[in-house]
């Protein structure tokens, strides 16, 4: 089950890819990680989604990172009096935190989080940004504004205030039971959504306490703003387009997308670009040209995974879209100014001996053509340090902690693999040429690039390299 490709694909399981048939054909196709989405579906629902993922992992005998996304804050207005109304440009509109029947020239925002961070001049989006409020004034209960876009608003719609920063924490009381039930499942991956600011990442991280990776989903602008201090925070960020694509205006989107991945790439932390990749196979049986696109750009980029949302959890063409995606990615890596890309955007190590390490096991791979870099890690630091090199050559993850192989199975160009604990340096030389085998990386007269810490299980402490023959 070796793939032939750097950038991982992630996979949302729904109602159209619940049954172990399917999920192993997702697998088979090219998904990498799946994704359970607790913005829909039972506890039941995803504790029997991961059941069989684990029957499966053992089956294929293959890591298989498992991510539960967090639903986070909805913020929405009330109801309407006749179930939904026609705001008109031009009109005043106002908003009130007591609970009132809407009707075109008043409604319900039962949040007093967003009353306390408005202030006159600010815009408030409804319904994904389809109708657009201008503040004129405001209270810590009202907001009277005026309408600048107009258009059908109904019961229970969104709200998004993009330059505000709203005291409201990230995870609501249905987060954390649901991230309770989700890390005593065994979880690999926590995505948490709404964040805004370093400490909701803090919080988040005290709370997981090391029992999962913890993942940043950048879908506010204010994020942005601290973008180093919250990758710092992560193990993982996600370029959540969907609300940031609410938020911000669509021109600024690509450039924001592209800022991330670089910040990311350059920290040394995965990062994933989400939401609309392949949106029209839901129900087509093909992409368009312009989705197409809008993968190949997030591989050129050097993103180490690609996501499908709904095309794959309740669309009519899972498996194609995820075939697909894996196509577009093969083909953007073959592609000669593919790896020109790679090594124009390659980051300046870090002033310490583990990115000394890693810098130099890439260039040495390169230059005697090695069939790969094989790292050995405990906690998986060691592996994503020579996955932000961005090798020409496949890396070979081995770790005796299978939390920590599945782990990598979301990190660019990583073949992660358990094996046993390692105790003498003898016993890694070895262990790594045969896994190098095993795994169709090398066979006689192949050389391999192998890079670890002494002491041995010491989490961060890369600062070893050797070249071995596959004799």
């Amino acid at each position: 089950m070796r793939r032939r490709r750097n950038a991982k694909i992630i996979a949302t399981l729904g109602p159209s890819s619940s049954d172990k048939e399917r999920i192993a054909q997702l697998f088979r196709a090219g998904a990498d990680v799946f994704r359970l989405n607790f913005s829909h579906g039972t506890h039941d629902d995803h504790r029997q989604r991961l059941q069989t993922i684990r029957e499966l992992e053992a089956e294929f005998g293959r890591p298989i990172g498992v991510l539960m996304d967090l639903q986070g804050p909805k913020l929405r207005v009330g109801t309407f009096e006749d179930g939904s109304v026609q705001l008109k440009a031009g009109n005043p509109f106002r908003l009130d935190l007591a609970e009132v029947q809407g009707n075109d020239v008043s409604a319900t925002l039962p949040h007093a989080e967003i009353f306390a961070a408005l202030k006159p001049e600010m815009d408030i989006l409804l319904d994904d940004g389809k109708i657009r409020l201008k503040v004129v004034r405001c209270g810590l209960d009202y907001a009277e504004t005026m309408v600048m876009t107009g258009g059908k608003l109904s019961n229970h719609k969104g709200v998004n205030v993009p330059s505000a920063i709203l005291e409201l924490s990230p995870l609501t009381d249905k987060d954390r039971k649901d991230l309770t039930f989700g890390l005593d499942l065994g979880v690999d991956w926590v995505a948490l959504s709404f964040v805004q600011r370093p400490e909701d990442m803090a919080e988040m991280r005290k709370i997981v306490g090391g029992r999962a990776g913890v993942l940043a989903k950048l879908e506010k602008p204010s994020a942005i703003d601290y973008l180093e201090e919250i990758i710092e925070l992560s193990d993982a960020v996600m370029v959540a387009r969907g609300d940031l694509g609410v938020e911000l205006p669509p021109e600024d989107v690509p450039a924001v997308q592209k800022q991330i991945v670089a910040a990311c790439r350059q920290a040394g932390k995965p990062v994933v670009v989400a939401t609309q990749m392949l949106e029209s196979m839901i129900t087509a049986p093909t992409p368009t040209r312009a989705e197409a696109s809008d993968v190949a750009t997030a591989v050129y980029d050097g993103a180490d995974a690609v996501m499908l949302s709904a095309e794959t959890a309740a669309g009519d063409y899972p498996i194609e879209a995820v075939s697909i995606m894996e196509r577009i990615i093969n083909r953007v890596e073959v592609d000669p100014s593919y790896r020109t890309i790679m090594n124009a955007s390659q980051r300046e190590p870090e002033a310490t001996s583990a990115d000394a390490i890693s810098a130099a096991a890439r260039q040495v791979a390169h230059t005697i053509s090695a069939a790969a870099v094989v790292t050995f890690s405990t906690t998986g630091s060691t592996t994503l340090r020579a996955a932000r090199e961005r090798p020409v050559v496949p890396i070979l993850g081995l770790t005796s902690r299978p939390a920590t192989a599945r782990r990598l199975a979301l990190a660019w160009g990583v073949h992660s693999v358990q094996t046993k604990e390692i105790k003498t340096f003898a016993d890694m030389v070895k262990m790594a040429i045969d896994a190098a085998v095993k795994e169709e990386f090398a066979t006689r007269g192949s050389q391999i690039v192998v890079t670890a810490g002494v002491p041995f299980g010491t989490p961060g402490a890369t600062n070893i390299l050797r070249i071995a023959w596959i004799e």
